[in-house]
């Protein structure tokens, strides 16, 4: 029987993680004007909303023509500047915003930009939230008349710090050498004195605002950050912290190179386990077994979702989970608040290791995993039509127990294979984990077969 039950409408406006575009191209001024009049229309009149923004060169035209659309509707901006998606979320709540709304592209290249939306307790806005901004949107039926007022509030970054300096009476004075590297992004200047007042000896890289990112690539992984490795080879630092463009990811190297995604993120699961005593953890489908074989021995089940951080927000709100977790480094602690929080994950895990071989040692007796990915491209239009056909022929992937919370993943015995559409670029991505490399380019050649075929046979 054809399976079509994670198969949405179109999205006219918002993807996996908010809305996000090339600027001039998706992303209009008319797009962006009309779009801060649905977002304000979807609120209170008077309501109070925050505003702050990564590096990226487009980031003043955005903001500027956002807030004119939400004053245009009547509520009332307050605009913090450039901050990074954890400080702008955690002062929509800490400011009593009705809303905070970050313009960013994440890791996105620097020619795209976008928008994420926060609630006043700062969760994400759900689908629903975003489905009912849509409906406005596409309606043009807009609020107007109101007055509102415009401001600027400089001491937002004061705010966060305080609030994270605070979880850690005394400081952090470990015999580390860390190095800072924001990518030019948001957390530029912001995390390497942030860990210093910590008592953290820091060695900031890439740390100068330029939303160009010309040290590197906004999107922190293993290829991306050869130059931070070798920096930290020749400071003979012990661990590397690497931000993404608004730093709602953290990625980090040690002496022996990266560290993997699942690697990580296991680990600091690992410690939010003891440290909460829950027993389950909120990821994503994209997730793999690594840690499931770690985590069982702390007996604690592994909840898997949609991929998004906003998904995993609530997924991990409604299991009561002692962590929310995405492979590619975001970290949601449920005990700070339900939002990606890098800062906060890279301390918690600087405080509760004396040495950073203890992250690979954690792992040593675990059965390896060879885990690749594979993106084909695929046009925003066609997704939904290539996705249904996919759903509609899973007998051509082989057996296994099939997921289709958020595309399709086939598990079969210690493998398994995904194949879903991005929600932030025009492409499909195939995932693919097994004990050996040879079995997985083997998955992944064969699914991308067969999705290649399943695409012919719709063009």
């Amino acid at each position: 029987m054809p399976l079509t039950g994670n198969i949405e409408t179109p999205r006219r406006l918002f993807g996996t993680s908010g809305l996000r575009g090339i600027v001039h191209k998706e992303l209009t001024v008319q797009t962006l004007y009309e779009l801060g009049q649905a977002v304000a229309t979807s609120l209170p009149a008077s309501s109070q909303v925050v505003i702050a923004t990564d590096t990226r060169l487009s980031r003043e035209k955005v903001k500027t023509t956002v807030v004119m659309g939400l004053l245009a509707s009547g509520v009332n901006v307050i605009d913090l500047g450039i901050l990074p998606t954890p400080a702008l979320a955690f002062s929509t709540k800490e400011m009593q915003a009705t809303t905070g709304i970050m313009v960013t592209a994440s890791h996105n290249p620097p020619e795209y930009n976008g928008i994420k939306l926060f609630n006043s307790d700062g969760i994400g806005y759900s689908r629903e939230q975003e489905l009912a901004i849509e409906d406005i949107y596409a309606q043009k039926n807009f609020r107007t008349g109101e007055s509102a007022s415009f401001t600027h509030e400089p001491g937002a970054k004061e705010l966060y710090f305080r609030k994270v300096i605070g979880s850690f009476p005394g400081g952090l004075s470990k015999k580390f050498k860390i190095v800072i590297d924001p990518g030019n992004g948001a957390a530029s200047l912001f995390a390497s004195e942030l860990f210093s007042r910590l008592g953290l000896d820091v060695l900031p890289v890439n740390d100068t605002p330029d939303g160009s990112f010309p040290g590197r690539s906004p999107e922190p992984r293993e290829d991306t950050l050869t130059g931070t490795y070798e920096f930290l080879k020749k400071n003979h630092a012990d661990l590397a912290v690497c931000f993404d463009g608004d730093a709602d990811r953290v990625v980090f190297l040690d002496k022996e190179g990266f560290i993997g995604f699942n690697e990580a993120v296991t680990f600091i699961s690992a410690l939010a386990v003891k440290t909460t005593g829950k027993k389950k953890v909120a990821t994503t489908v994209e997730a793999g077994m690594l840690i499931d074989l770690a985590l069982s021995p702390l007996g604690v089940s592994v909840v898997r979702g949609k991929v998004g951080d906003v998904p995993v927000a609530y997924l991990a709100r409604e299991n009561d989970a002692a962590i929310g977790i995405e492979p590619v480094g975001v970290y949601i602690l449920p005990e700070a608040g339900f939002y990606p929080d890098s800062f906060l994950a890279a301390l918690t895990l600087l405080k509760n290791i004396d040495d950073p071989a203890e992250i690979r040692a954690f792992f040593r007796g675990i059965p390896r995993l060879v885990n690749k990915q594979r993106q084909l491209p695929c046009p925003n239009e066609l997704k939904n039509p290539v996705m249904s056909s996919i759903l509609g022929n899973t007998a051509l992937f082989g057996k296994g127990t099939i997921n289709t919370v958020d595309g399709l993943r086939l598990d079969s015995g210690n493998s398994w294979v995904l194949v879903r559409s991005s929600g932030t670029e025009p492409l499909l991505r195939i995932i693919a984990e097994s004990p050996s490399e040879s079995e997985t380019d083997r998955l992944l050649d064969k699914t991308a077969a067969v999705v290649e075929g399943l695409m012919r046979g719709l063009s």
